[in-house]
């Protein structure tokens, strides 16, 4: 996983207090503002300025999510890792998480099958 940011702060703040905390991932900066442009995130009136975009892609480098908001409105960091966690439990276990999955909270999953599907659907009433 890769995470882009104009901004280091976001990971020298604590999780408590807003941030990301420490990662076990790389940063990357985009001070060209080639990757922003080219994932279509980038205003280009007055400078350029990047929308809030967040683009989730997996090992065999596939695009899995994409979040994009307005400068105004910020991106969660715990649907951000809940997003990540679901799609490494869809890789490992070949089952679907279905929205609102949570390992913790949630971990019921959706098995890719019309028939065996119907076990989680009846969980739900």
């Amino acid at each position: 996983m890769l995470i882009c940011l104009v901004n280091v702060a976001w990971i020298n703040t604590p999780r408590k207090q807003g941030g990301l905390g420490e990662l076990k991932y790389p940063l990357l900066s985009d001070f060209s503002k080639e990757i922003s442009q080219k994932y279509g995130v980038l205003i280009e009136d007055n400078g350029g300025i990047a929308l809030r975009g967040l683009f989730i892609i997996d090992k065999q480098q596939i695009l899995r999510q994409i979040t994009v908001n307005d400068l105004p409105v910020g991106r969660s960091v715990d649907e951000t890792l809940r997003l990540v966690r679901a799609f490494q439990y869809v890789e490992q276990h070949g089952e679907v998480c279905p929205a609102d999955w949570n390992e913790k909270t949630n971990p019921n999953t959706i098995k890719p099958d019309p028939v065996k599907s119907r076990e989680y659907f009846r969980k739900q009433e």
